[in-house]
């Protein structure tokens, strides 16, 4: 690495712990901006890279920072075996659901070729975790096709890269992936908020908009799980939050839209109405990140036993999502109750999270939605994703939808991804 890039690096963490007004930075995060340009990033487990007996360094919230959302701040170039593309990791200023700035980071794709009035593409992705161990741009080659946890391909913790990467480079589009705000930068994040993930993905173009890569105004958005929750609040933001975007149209696969998912019990919410039932880990996600969203109203102990609030603590920023399943799975049987039976303030949690749901005004541009039908669904229920199609339709929106009943939760964006170009293309 050269002492020119070394000083950049030290810079740039210099600015995050400034712009915060933290003390320290996680070494989860910081392991892939110490990495060189040339070669992947280490994984954040990677033991040589933060201390394996530290829980966490960060704290669940944090100060915003000074510069106006849609602020590039920090841009970083890496390497990707994308044919003809170029890519970068990148820092930014986005705001939540209640308007409070954050800072968020994610990766930038562009071709390499010369091009102006280039269609962008924002990619929201599925689940990951709370904090920094779930942060997808830390992954290594994580400007790459979309490998998933349950396959034999992976090799990482987490799901990580974008599906149809190369076909949208192809297109001679841009592509910018957020990692969310909290994963990687500040704070716990809030996940499932469906609307401040959509301000990220949305933020995270203007941002992108800045660098000299041809990027024109027409906008089109896929997410898939948590992120297709996210892609259908992207259709349903505030005209100051897209500026002079033209959103054309969004692709929701497999959507997790939080509304939706807490007022039907089923799949991953099925503890709500069953208290032998082990608490799935995107249900104790849901109401960690709610709290991280809402933190002078809501406590952890809300909805929290002992139990539970001690394994939210110790284990929000260094377990990425499958992990913390297995740590809540195993500590159920083993200790009891993680979530309250009868917690007082239930109401005021699923009111902050209808607040921050998806589904909830009628979307500024089509969307089509794509089903995972295998099995009922088995991450996102049908029930849900179906839930949320009834909604938008009652709001007046416009959606289609495509079924891909032979697809699980995690086969369904590769299978679904080239549907979701076509159709967007002829609206670019």
């Amino acid at each position: 690495m050269s002492t020119e890039t070394m000083n950049d690096r030290r810079q740039f963490l210099t600015y995050v712990a400034g712009a915060t007004g933290a003390a320290a930075v996680s070494p989860i995060a910081r392991s892939w901006w110490d990495a060189g340009t040339s070669a992947p990033a280490p994984h954040p487990s990677d033991s040589t890279r933060a201390d394996p007996t530290a829980t966490h360094t960060k704290s669940i919230t944090a100060p915003p920072p000074k510069e106006a959302p849609g602020k590039l701040l920090r841009h970083e170039r890496i390497a990707t075996s994308i044919k003809g593309a170029q890519a970068w990791r990148v820092l930014y200023v986005s705001r939540d659901m209640h308007g409070v700035s954050h800072l968020s980071s994610g990766l930038v794709i562009a071709p390499i070729a010369s091009g102006t009035n280039r269609p962008i593409v924002t990619w929201c992705h599925g689940t990951t975790g709370l904090g920094d161990a779930g942060c997808p741009s830390a992954q290594p080659d994580p400007a790459c096709e979309l490998v998933t946890y349950f396959t034999p391909q992976s090799r990482a913790q987490i799901d990580c890269g974008v599906p149809g990467l190369q076909a949208l480079i192809d297109q001679d589009w841009i592509v910018c992936a957020t990692d969310y705000q909290g994963l990687g930068t500040p704070g716990m994040h809030h996940y499932e908020v469906n609307r401040t993930n959509a301000r990220d993905a949305v933020y995270i173009v203007h941002a992108a908009r800045t660098l000299d890569i041809g990027a024109g105004s027409s906008l089109g958005c896929m997410g898939w799980s948590q992120g297709g929750g996210a892609a259908a609040a992207v259709a349903e933001l505030e005209a100051d939050d897209y500026r002079n975007l033209r959103l054309v149209g969004v692709v929701a696969m497999s959507p997790g839209v939080s509304r939706i998912a807490l007022e039907t019990a089923a799949g991953p919410s099925t503890a709500l109405g069953d208290a032998k039932a082990a608490p799935d880990a995107h249900l104790v996600m849901t109401f960690a990140g709610i709290h991280a969203a809402n933190p002078t109203s809501l406590a952890l102990s809300d909805m929290f036993t002992p139990l539970g609030v001690e394994i939210i603590e110790s284990a929000w920023n260094n377990q990425p999502i499958h992990h913390l399943n297995d740590t809540i799975g195993r500590l159920f049987r083993l200790k009891g109750a993680i979530l309250h039976p009868n917690p007082q303030k239930f109401d005021a949690c699923k009111a902050a999270i209808v607040a921050g749901s998806a589904a909830a005004r009628k979307p500024v541009a089509p969307i089509l939605v794509c089903i995972d039908g295998f099995a009922g669904g088995t991450a996102v229920p049908v029930v849900w994703q179906r839930g949320y199609i009834e909604a938008v339709k009652q709001l007046g929106g416009t959606i289609e939808v495509r079924e891909y009943p032979n697809d699980d939760h995690f086969s369904l964006p590769q299978a679904c991804v080239g549907e979701g170009i076509a159709w967007l293309k002829p609206r670019m």
